[in-house]
């Protein structure tokens, strides 16, 4: 097993199971591309492939995370087309084999994109403007239900097995943070944005021509 093909919560709690050890985990990231290819649903396993150091591979979603749209082909990843994917991967590996030091600048790029912009600092900022912006709409005040029970953190701990447990204590916020969460940055402007997405597709459709020479050239040689 390993984690290339992980795409989902279940698979990841039979790793919790089975208790893997760190330096097996370890073993598995030893690889110069990781493969990212969607489940039936929102996928929890993305970040940690791009966390990897490898050039991810990184077949187009239908579901996104908060921080993917962030995220820039040919610099953190390299876009894969999912009704293309046998093809693309031939080719992106080949490029990658050709162009190592370059693959390897993407790797680490979208390395650390997860270790440093997706902090859990900056994580709970997001939580906290994200739940701000959403209050706004309410049209109710939210009162809690007759009936309700709370959770604490001995609740939802007990009934988790020892390595979930571990992860669980190690995730616990203990003590208010004493300074204040980070301003939002101000929106884009519809210039700007059209801008930032034009140069996503220009960098996807740059991808997908080299690939459409690449595959020229190989029918040729038959």
């Amino acid at each position: 097993m390993t984690l290339d093909a992980m795409n989902n919560l279940e698979l990841w709690m039979t790793l919790a199971t089975l208790d893997l050890k760190l330096k097996a985990l370890n073993a598995m990231n030893n690889s110069r591309y990781k493969i990212y290819v969607e489940g039936w649903g929102w996928s929890v396993s993305e970040k940690y492939v791009l966390a990897c150091d490898s050039m991810t591979l990184l077949t187009k979603p239908y579901h996104h995370d908060f921080f993917t749209r962030s995220m820039v082909p040919l610099q953190h990843y390299w876009p894969i087309r999912p009704r293309n994917k046998c093809r693309d991967l031939k080719f992106a590996v080949e490029w990658g084999n050709t162009h190592p030091e370059k693959a390897q600048e993407i790797g680490k790029a979208g390395s650390n994109f997860i270790h440093e912009d997706l902090k859990m600092d900056f994580v709970y900022d997001y939580m906290f403007h994200l739940l701000n912006e959403y209050s706004k709409l309410l049209k109710f005040k939210p009162a809690v239900p007759p009936g309700a029970v709370e959770l604490c953190l001995e609740t939802m701990d007990c009934s988790a097995d020892a390595v979930l447990q571990k992860f669980v204590m190690e995730s616990t916020v203990n003590s208010p943070t004493d300074s204040a969460p980070c301003s939002m940055p101000p929106h884009y402007s519809p210039e700007s944005f059209r801008a930032f997405l034009n140069k996503k597709e220009n960098l996807t459709r740059q991808v997908e021509m080299w690939g459409h020479a690449y595959w020229e050239n190989q029918n040729k040689q038959l």
